[in-house]
């Protein structure tokens, strides 16, 4: 009767999801939600909450909490908890993409020299997820967007095949995410600020045209990078990061 007990009790662990697959998921639940401004900047988090959401313990989600927090999604401070990153004011946001600027174009005509046939051809199977994303539901295509467009800059850094650069764009890379971030709160506080612009007519504008924009850039930088030019290359990313400036919407 025991070793019938021991047994069944070993097949329902057997069961479980890994812990760092739960870990996992949890993190990537959570960060999923900043990114689509389920959880908007600024606003406190309650663990207890997302845990009975999310249908796991507390303890992944602190976990998740604090992989996020690295990502500077998130920020914790003593006796208060955690709470999703306040928005980047206007000079920071130029600040970072004039960094953009001096690293995102050397970082693609590296990687037109540097490129293989799979870099080429997982660099054109993400512009087609981006295209994807475009076809989900208003409420999810920002997060697919955003997603997107993080792994396919990623990818362009791992394609340059130098540590260094990599290195100093995983550090910038957790400050896009804030912009993301602030780039919905923007679009909020700007629809607020003006009666005549409905909720669904803003995030359609945003969401899709300026998705599709952002698709076709990406698309002219692979393709360059793909052929192995790298002046072209280096020019289209200059392009795409400028133009990305110019799209965020002013403060209302």
């Amino acid at each position: 009767m025991m070793m019938a007990s021991t047994a069944s009790a070993a097949g329902s662990e057997s069961r479980r999801p890994a812990r760092s697959v739960l870990s996992d998921g949890t993190y990537d639940a959570i960060r999923a939600m900043l990114l689509d401004h389920t959880i908007p900047p600024g606003q406190r988090i309650n663990i207890d909450s997302i845990a009975r959401e999310l249908d796991v313990s507390q303890t992944p989600v602190r976990e998740a909490l604090a992989r996020l927090e690295s990502d500077a999604l998130v920020v914790k401070q003593p006796l208060r908890g955690y709470s999703a990153t306040e928005l980047l004011t206007l000079d920071e946001l130029d600040d970072l993409f004039r960094f953009r600027e001096l690293l995102e174009p050397w970082m693609s005509a590296r990687a037109a020299e540097e490129r293989t046939e799979e870099d080429s051809a997982a660099l054109m199977a993400e512009i087609e997820r981006g295209r994807d994303s475009l076809d989900l539901d208003l409420d999810q295509t920002y997060g697919g967007l955003s997603r997107h467009d993080e792994r396919f800059h990623h990818m362009i850094a791992q394609m340059a095949r130098s540590p260094f650069v990599s290195d100093a764009y995983t550090r910038a890379h957790f400050q896009l995410h804030v912009y993301r971030v602030t780039q919905v709160g923007l679009a909020h506080l700007r629809a607020a600020a003006d009666p005549d612009v409905g909720d669904t007519e803003l995030r359609v504008a945003m969401e899709k045209e300026r998705g599709l924009i952002t698709i076709s850039e990406h698309t002219r930088v692979a393709e360059a990078i793909m052929a192995g030019q790298k002046n072209a290359a280096a020019a289209h990313m200059l392009d795409h990061v400028q133009s990305a400036r110019k799209r965020i919407p002013p403060l209302p």
